[in-house]
C-alpha cells in the first residue's frame, strides 16, 4: 500500500448512498495536485488527510489514486483548528462560532466537542439543543469513519457504510463488532455478505450454530427472490456444502434448530422442476408455508359451497352486453359469460387479440344488470389504471383494495373484515405472486365469485410462485381458454406472430434494415426484425431507431411513446448501458443530479421501482423528473399529471427507464416496443419472455439482434420452472 497525505481541495463528485467519492487533493508540492478516487465519508474541502491506497490509470481520466482506506488528519494548532471550524465541517459551526470557540478553548476546542460537548453552552449563541446538535454532528463524522475503518480491517467492501448507518445509526459499530449476524436480517441481500465476510475474517468456524442458521435463511430468501416457494432439503444441502463448506451433520443440525425456532417449515411435495429432488423434504419460509397453504384452503371452502344459481340466460346475456356495450359478444365470448355466472372460482385466459378485454366489460355490465357489487382490481396500479380505462369502471391495485397499512406492514381486509362485493375480478392474474393470492382470497368472502383473467403464458410473477399457472394445472377450477383471434387483431403481425412464439412456431419475419426499410420491398410492417449480430452495433440501431427512424416515419414521441425492453441489466445491450446512452442522446438537458440511482436531469424518464403506499407510487410507474433540487439533491417527479417528491435518501427507488427489462413491463402496453435480441442474453433467453416483450406493443414492435437468439428463445420452453407445491395440493384436498 502506499500511503500519501495532502490537503482535500475540492470534491468532483459524492455519492450520498455509498459515499462514492472522486476529489482533487493538493499534496503541498507545486504541480503536484492529485486525482483520488474511493469510498469516503465526512470529508469536505480543507481537510488534511492520510490515505493509503494504489495508483491506477483510467483509460478515459488518467492517472489517480484509487483510496483503499484513509483517516483525517486533525489540526493542533489554534490556526489550523479554527481553518478547520470555518470550513463547514461540523454543522452548525461556521466563522463566527468558530472564532468564540477558539477565543473559549483554544487548542482544546475539538476535544471539548468530542469528549465534553455539555461545556460548549459556555459559548454564546449555543444553547442545550445547539450543543447537542454539535456534537451528533461531529460524533456522525466519526462514527462513520469508525465503521469504514472496521470494514475495511475485515476485508468488507466500505460501499456497505452508509446502509450499515441508516439502519443502526450510532450503535452500528456495536453491532458489527458484537452481532453482525444481525445485519443478515435487517439489511436484505448483503446484510448477510457483511455479517459473513466479518465472521470468516475473525476465524469464526465454517460449522458456527449462528452461521449455520444465517446462511440457511440466506440460501431460502435468495430461492424466494428466484421465484421459489420452497427449496428440496437435498438442494438446500448441496448449497451450503458447495458454497459456504458446511457439512451435513451442521446443515440438519440448523436446519432443525431453525424448525424448533419456527423460522422455517418442512413440509412434503409431489412435483417440481427436477425429477432428481424426489427426497419428499421441501423447506419453506414460514411465511411462503403459510401463504402457499392458505391459498389451497382458502379455495377448498370457496370451491366446497354450491354453485351460485344463474337464473341468466343467453338471449338475455347478449341483449344486455349490446345494450350497453354496443357489441355482439361472439360464440366463444358467449359460451364464456353463460358459464361463469355457475362457478365460485374462474379463471379466463387466452393471449393477444382473443377479447379478453371485451369479456371483462361484459361481465361487468351483467352484474350491474343484476345490481350485483363487484370489484375491479390489478396487481400493479400501470395495470388497474388499464382496466379502469378499458371498462371504464374503478379499478385499483389489489394492495389499495385489501387497504395495505405501509406503517405496520399489513392487509386491513381479511377473514375478519373481508371485501363488500359480490364478485371480484382480478386482471393481468400471471403476475400475482403467492403472498398476494393468500391476502386477497382471505378477503374475498367464500360466497363471493372470483374471476382470475390473464395470459398464463406470460412470464411468471417477479415475486415467489407460479400461481395462476398453478391453478390451471390443477384441473379442479373451471379455466376458460379463449382462442380465436378477432378480425382486427388478425391485421395485426404483432397479435400473429405473438401466438405463432406462443405456439413455439417460428413466424415469418419482416427483415427490415435499420432504416425500418423491409427487405422485401413490400410496405413497412407493425412487426420488423433487424438483423444485425455485434451487440454495439445492436446499440447503435436501437438509439437511431428511437431518436431518429421511429419517430420520423411513425410519428411516435421518443421518450412517451416509444419503450425499449431488453431482458437483462447488464452487458452492452443491458438495460444499464442502453439507459445512460439513451438518456444522451434523448434529453439534451445537460444537469446532472448524482445519486446512487444514477445520474437524473429534468426531464428524465424515470421508473419507481418498489411499492410505496405512502407516497402512492407504484412498482412499475413510469415518470417524468420535472425539477432537480441543487441543495437537497431532490427530484420531483410527474406520474401521470400527479407531482411526487423524493428527498436524497429516497431516489434510489428511482431508475432511468427509457430502457427497461420485460419482466417490468408486465402490465404495460406502449404504442412502439424494440428489443435487442442477443445471445450475450443467452441466460435470459426463453419463449414465455420473448412472448411477453411482444404483446407489450400496440402499433409497433421491432426486434434488433440475430435470428439465432429469437431461435434460441422460442425453444426454450421449460427454463425458469419454479419449485412450488401449490397445485399438488388443491389437487389432493386435506382430509
Amino acid at each position: 500500500m502506499i500511503e500519501i497525505e495532502g490537503v482535500l481541495e475540492h470534491i468532483t463528485y459524492h455519492n450520498t448512498d455509498n459515499h462514492y467519492t472522486v476529489a482533487r487533493l493538493s499534496t503541498g508540492e507545486p504541480n503536484k495536485n492529485i486525482t483520488v478516487v474511493g469510498f469516503m465519508t465526512g470529508v469536505s474541502p480543507g481537510q488534511r488527510l492520510m490515505l493509503s491506497g494504489k495508483w491506477e490509470t483510467h483509460r478515459r481520466f488518467g492517472q489517480q489514486f484509487k483510496v483503499a482506506s484513509f483517516k483525517i488528519t486533525l489540526p493542533e494548532t489554534i490556526e489550523g483548528i479554527k481553518a478547520y471550524l470555518e470550513s463547514d465541517h461540523i454543522k452548525g459551526v461556521g466563522p463566527l462560532m468558530a472564532s468564540r470557540l477558539i477565543s473559549h478553548f483554544g487548542a482544546d476546542t475539538l476535544n471539548i466537542i468530542e469528549k465534553t460537548p455539555d461545556r460548549l453552552v459556555e459559548i454564546k449563541g449555543i444553547g442545550r439543543e445547539k450543543a447537542a446538535s454539535i456534537a451528533a454532528s461531529w460524533k456522525e463524522q466519526h462514527t462513520a469513519r469508525e465503521i469504514m475503518r472496521f470494514l475495511q480491517h475485515h476485508g468488507v467492501n466500505v460501499s456497505h457504510c452508509a446502509a450499515i448507518i441508516k439502519e443502526y445509526g450510532e450503535d452500528a459499530l456495536h453491532i458489527l463488532k458484537t452481532d453482525p449476524f444481525r445485519l443478515a436480517e435487517d439489511i436484505p441481500s448483503k446484510g448477510f455478505i457483511i455479517a459473513d465476510a466479518i465472521t470468516r475474517h475473525t476465524g469464526v468456524s465454517s460449522d458456527d450454530p449462528k452461521r449455520v442458521r444465517a446462511c440457511i435463511k440466506y440460501i431460502l430468501n435468495r430461492a424466494a427472490s428466484d421465484g421459489h416457494v420452497f427449496i428440496p432439503a437435498r438442494s438446500l444441502f448441496s448449497s451450503l456444502h458447495s458454497t459456504f463448506d458446511i457439512d451435513l451433520d451442521a446443515a440438519e443440525s440448523g436446519l432443525g434448530s431453525l424448525v424448533g425456532t419456527r423460522d422455517l417449515v418442512v413440509d412434503h411435495w409431489g412435483a417440481g422442476p427436477g425429477d432428481d429432488e424426489q427426497d419428499g423434504r421441501a423447506v419453506f419460509l414460514k411465511e411462503l408455508h403459510r401463504a402457499e397453504v392458505g391459498i389451497s384452503n382458502r379455495l377448498e371452502a370457496m370451491l366446497s359451497l354450491p354453485a351460485p344459481r344463474s337464473g341468466i340466460n343467453a338471449e338475455l346475456i347478449a341483449n344486455e352486453v349490446l345494450r350497453r356495450l354496443a357489441i355482439t359478444p361472439s360464440p366463444e365470448q358467449m359460451d364464456v359469460l353463460c358459464a361463469i355466472f355457475s362457478h365460485r372460482v374462474v379463471i379466463i385466459t387466452g393471449g393477444p387479440g382473443t377479447g379478453k378485454t371485451t369479456l371483462v366489460r361484459a361481465i361487468t355490465s351483467v352484474f350491474e344488470n343484476e345490481n350485483k357489487t363487484h370489484i375491479l382490481g390489478a396487481p400493479t396500479g400501470r395495470a388497474s389504471r388499464r382496466l379502469a380505462e378499458i371498462t371504464g369502471k374503478d379499478a385499483g391495485t389489489i394492495h389499495r383494495l385489501l387497504g395495505y397499512n405501509f406503517r405496520e406492514g399489513v392487509f386491513e381486509k381479511s377473514l375478519d373484515d373481508p371485501l363488500d362485493a359480490d364478485a371480484v375480478i382480478i386482471d393481468e392474474a400471471s403476475m400475482v405472486d403467492t403472498t398476494l393470492m393468500y391476502h386477497l382470497l382471505l378477503a374475498v368472502p367464500v360466497s363471493s365469485v372470483l374471476i382470475l383473467v390473464g395470459d398464463a403464458f406470460q412470464l411468471p410473477s417477479v415475486g415467489p410462485g407460479n400461481v395462476l399457472h398453478d391453478l390451471i394445472q390443477t384441473k379442479r377450477i373451471p379455466v376458460f381458454h379463449l382462442t380465436r383471434i378477432f378480425r382486427q387483431a388478425r391485421e395485426s403481425s404483432i397479435v400473429l406472430n405473438a401466438h405463432s412464439v406462443r405456439a413455439g412456431k417460428m413466424p415469418e419475419l419482416d427483415m427490415c434494415n435499420e432504416h425500418l426499410l423491409p427487405l422485401s420491398g413490400s410496405s413497412t410492417p407493425d412487426f420488423c426484425f433487424i438483423e444485425e449480430p455485434r451487440p454495439e452495433k445492436i446499440v447503435e440501431t436501437v438509439v437511431a431507431l428511437c431518436g431518429r427512424e421511429v419517430p420520423g416515419r411513425f410519428g411516435f414521441d421518443p421518450v412517451n411513446d416509444i419503450q425499449v425492453l431488453t431482458p437483462m441489466h447488464k452487458g452492452v445491450a443491458g438495460t444499464i448501458n442502453m439507459n445512460r446512452i439513451l438518456q444522451n442522446k434523448l434529453n439534451t438537458n445537460r444537469s446532472d443530479h448524482s445519486t446512487g440511482g444514477g445520474r437524473f436531469r429534468i426531464n428524465d424518464k424515470v421508473m419507481h421501482l418498489k411499492n410505496n403506499y405512502q407516497k402512492d407510487v407504484f412498482n412499475g410507474d413510469i415518470g417524468t423528473i420535472l425539477d432537480v433540487d441543487r441543495q437537497t439533491k431532490g427530484v420531483l417527479v410527474d406520474y401521470y399529471g400527479r407531482t411526487v417528491s423524493y428527498a436524497s435518501d429516497e431516489t434510489d427507488e428511482l431508475s432511468l427507464a427509457y430502457a427497461i427489462t420485460v419482466h417490468k413491463s408486465q402490465g404495460s402496453e406502449y404504442p412502439a416496443v424494440i428489443v435487442p435480441l442477443t445471445t450475450h442474453h443467452y441466460p435470459m433467453l426463453q419463449r414465455n419472455l420473448l412472448y411477453t416483450a411482444i404483446t407489450r406493443g400496440k402499433q409497433l414492435v421491432v426486434l434488433v439482434g440475430t435470428v439465432k437468439a429469437f431461435r434460441i428463445a422460442l425453444g426454450r420452453e421449460n427454463t425458469g420452472k419454479r419449485f412450488s407445491s401449490l397445485a399438488s395440493r388443491i389437487q389432493k384436498p386435506a382430509e
